[in-house]
């Protein structure tokens, strides 16, 4: 250990015992808590906007998919125009670069009516091949769904547990559903299972069903669809996909000449991204909160040390130590002071996101948040540079008080007291 590093284990280590009137016990404990309590903030602050933005996220893609190719004449509504699905286009999508699944769905608005309910859905057809990963995590009752190619068009339906709530509905359950084409259609469904995301705009809308019930409603052929859904391998390609899908699409039509129309989950859903990207500022305003508040702190602790240790500085400047040494031996204690206060602020965020993430003590409201509980997600990339930036910050902001042992001169402060 060298000499420095011996003074600051010293005076730390003395600090803790009862030393007359000195500060430093209330100033250590001060600064450490400060930079605990920062640390603790930023790491939760992080863990549970990246955990809302994530699941938000994950549920409207879950809904749609990461990439929606349709036709180019279609409106904003659940009525579409088809475009017609070639195996060649199939083929063609699924092989692509970064392209998991490709999947055709068609969609079609109506009424569900009970004896003394009714309800407005829209019937979201999907055909045997479709993944049923986002639907089956949040499954609750019976099961689902099974759309063999080679049998007919199943009566088969997934239902949301509040559309079955609300129509007083249980699985196994048959009801009936009326839609409107060139007159009134009506088909009767029997409930094969009942799921809840807690997105309650959607859950209380869509029904899932077989893709032939949708194409028979609205008089389509075989290989007509409202369009495809296309899921990449990671999130972060899906604006470069849509970009190249649609130049490579622009020129192509469909056999009945439509025209393809490539659009992504953030252009089909602005106002939820947009508002999911304002949470960013959110977090960033905290973090530059919390770090400043975290500097100052161990800045205020110091400077008491600092003052405290006057007659003990002029002493050390009188038997011939260098300023430089000595603002070593003030940056080991203010290291000292931030590897506690990380410690305790770390253990403390991630005791308490541990306790969220398996018990959801902290619930809310599905029909505000779209959650019902405070999600967590905190990778290790984010946690690491969250507690670099907290050490970098806080050992910058050092250098200022330790900026003031120059200035005490030994034939003063030997009788500072």
């Amino acid at each position: 250990m060298n000499f420095e590093r011996f003074i600051a284990a010293r005076l730390v280590r003395f600090s803790r015992q009862t030393d007359g009137y000195r500060a430093s016990p209330p100033a250590i404990r001060i600064a450490t808590a400060g930079i605990a309590l920062g640390l603790a903030t930023m790491i939760l602050a992080l863990a549970v906007v990246t955990g809302f933005k994530r699941e938000v996220r994950d549920k409207v893609i879950g809904f749609g998919s990461h990439i929606r190719i349709s036709n180019f004449d279609s409106n904003t509504s659940y009525e579409t125009a088809p475009i017609m699905v070639s195996d060649t286009l199939m083929r063609e999508l699924r092989a692509w670069p970064g392209i998991r699944r490709a999947e055709p769905f068609a969609t079609k608005p109506g009424i569900l009516k009970t004896g003394t309910d009714f309800q407005g859905i829209v019937l979201k057809g999907v055909d045997g091949d479709f993944d049923w990963t986002f639907f089956r995590k949040h499954l609750k009752e019976g099961d689902l769904p099974r759309f063999e190619p080679q049998a007919g068009a199943s009566t088969d339906a997934l239902l949301s547990r509040r559309l079955a709530g609300m129509l007083g509905l249980r699985c196994g359950d048959t009801f009936l559903a009326y839609f409107l084409h060139d007159d009134i259609r009506a088909r009767r469904f029997r409930i094969a299972g009942i799921y809840d995301t807690g997105y309650t705009d959607y859950d209380r809308l869509f029904v899932i069903v077989d893709i032939r019930q949708v194409r028979r409603l609205n008089g389509w052929d075989d290989d007509a669809a409202s369009g495809l859904a296309l899921a990449a391998d990671d999130y972060a390609l899906v604006e470069p996909l849509t970009e190249q899908l649609y130049f490579h699409l622009i020129d192509r039509t469909d056999r009945a000449g439509n025209t393809y129309y490539v659009r992504s989950v953030m252009e089909l859903n602005p106002m939820i991204f947009n508002w999911l990207s304002v949470l960013d500022v959110n977090v960033a305003v905290i973090l530059a909160l919390m770090m400043a508040v975290a500097g100052f702190t161990v800045i205020s602790g110091l400077l008491i040390i600092i003052l405290e240790r006057m007659t003990m500085i002029g002493i050390l400047k009188a038997m011939g130590q260098t300023d430089a040494s000595l603002r070593r031996v003030f940056l080991h204690i203010a290291s000292f002071l931030i590897a506690r206060g990380m410690t305790w602020g770390n253990a403390i965020a991630l005791t308490l996101c541990l306790l969220q993430a398996c018990f959801h003590p902290l619930t809310l409201d599905p029909a505000t948040y779209y959650l019902d509980a405070v999600p967590i997600h905190l990778s290790l990339p984010a946690w690491l540079l969250i507690n670099a930036g907290t050490l970098l910050i806080s050992m910058l902001m050092m250098l200022a008080p330790v900026c003031l042992i120059a200035r005490i001169h030994p034939a003063r402060s030997i009788r500072f007291e």
